[in-house]
């Protein structure tokens, strides 16, 4: 699973060069609400073409292999944002927490779920007309 661990580094400078990309281009002119949600359906735009070169260069052994890198990612992106939003740009945990509600139309959630699916998505993408031996 280290090969996974260390997969998962290059996903930070995505993501701080597409949330460069919408605070200093688009955010002005659709507002801080709907920046947010075109920079999150980018942002699973980005990861899943990363993910996808990711599962091709580094086939999981299983489905079930590519499921724990899924889980084992999500665990890594939500200690990654929780840590470095409070203590490095010194965010408060409720302004943290508030990227959570859907109903406020924040869909940070999704973003993570696509996270957490893609790596089992793309294994078994990869693996179809093989067989179900290999796939589960």
């Amino acid at each position: 699973m280290w090969k996974y661990i260390l997969a998962w580094f290059p996903m930070v400078p995505i993501a701080i060069v597409n949330g460069a990309v919408r605070q200093g281009w688009y955010q002005n002119y659709l507002g801080e609400l709907a920046a947010h949600q075109v920079s999150k359906l980018t942002a699973m735009i980005l990861f899943g073409a990363y993910i996808g070169l990711v599962v091709r260069g580094w086939p999981p052994e299983s489905g079930t292999r590519a499921a724990l890198v899924g889980v084992l990612w999500l665990a890594m992106t939500v200690t990654f944002e929780f840590l470095f939003g409070h203590y490095i740009a010194e965010h408060s945990w409720t302004r943290l927490l508030q990227d959570y509600n859907l109903f406020a139309g924040r869909v940070w959630p999704v973003l993570l779920a696509w996270v957490t699916a893609a790596p089992y998505l793309f294994y078994r993408l990869a693996n179809r007309g093989r067989g179900r031996s290999n796939v589960a």
